[in-house]
């Protein structure tokens, strides 16, 4: 009822989930993502603890796929999860319950897994790992998104569609980057152009905003403002 990417971007060391299915609220029980350990969905009968401990593991060392492992011994509901991992090394893992519904598998690649479960067929997953694979030329979420395209053109959810979303992490103990469409006739449509719209909106003054390195982040409210003015955006700030 779901498929899903989780990747590691070696160049700046981000991990990310993209996600989509036709279900209410994808974005609220499959992506988990720790900054500096890794990545993991967890899907089909989804259980929310997984995601954690899976994490909890890479981050005191183990493979992606000892995590998954250690982590699926003590579900006893194990046949129906999918889950899969990515690690700080590029590391994946990917793990489909024998109950879980046709089609369903995963596919791996260097530094991503993509896995979805009651697909139209199976090149919903191989388009979206070839799509993501191949366009290496563009930034890690248009990169995602496009590779989420590819798998909806291929067949999608058998079902239809219903929600979608977009997380990313680099230094933070926060996602740089979390956005959902919760429900939507066009999820993965929607998607995009919140995407876009961050793009204009958000990230401009990211890098302003507190931080690890920053704790306080920008705080002179002439350069602030300087900023939503060069972006057309100091009247809607001010509302």
């Amino acid at each position: 009822m779901t498929w899903s990417i989780v990747a590691r971007d070696p160049a700046t060391g981000a991990f990310a989930v993209a996600v989509t299915t036709c279900n209410i609220a994808v974005g609220a029980s499959c992506p988990f993502l720790q900054t500096g350990v890794g990545a993991v969905s967890t899907q089909s009968m989804s259980n929310r603890y997984l995601g954690p401990v899976v994490l909890a593991g890479m981050a005191r060392g183990l493979s992606p796929q000892l995590a998954l492992d250690s982590a699926l011994a003590g579900d006893e509901g194990r046949g129906l999860r999918q889950i899969h991992a990515v690690d700080a090394q590029g590391r994946v893992a990917a793990f489909t319950g024998a109950n879980c519904v046709d089609w369903c598998g995963s596919v791996a690649g260097e530094g991503f897994s993509v896995a979805g479960n009651m697909l139209a067929n199976g090149d919903v997953v191989a388009r979206t790992a070839d799509v993501f694979a191949s366009r290496r030329d563009l930034p890690l979420p248009e990169r995602l998104m496009e590779a989420l395209h590819a798998g909806q053109e291929a067949g999608g959810d058998r079902r239809g569609k219903q929600s979608a979303a977009l997380v990313i992490t680099t230094t933070e103990d926060f996602p740089d980057l979390n956005l959902r469409v919760d429900d939507h006739a066009e999820p993965l449509v929607e998607l995009s152009r919140l995407l876009a719209l961050w793009r204009v909106q958000a990230e401009p003054s990211q890098y302003t905003r507190p931080s690890r390195a920053n704790p306080a982040g920008l705080t002179d409210m002439d350069a602030i403002e300087a900023g939503w003015k060069a972006r057309g955006m100091d009247i809607c700030f001010r509302r």
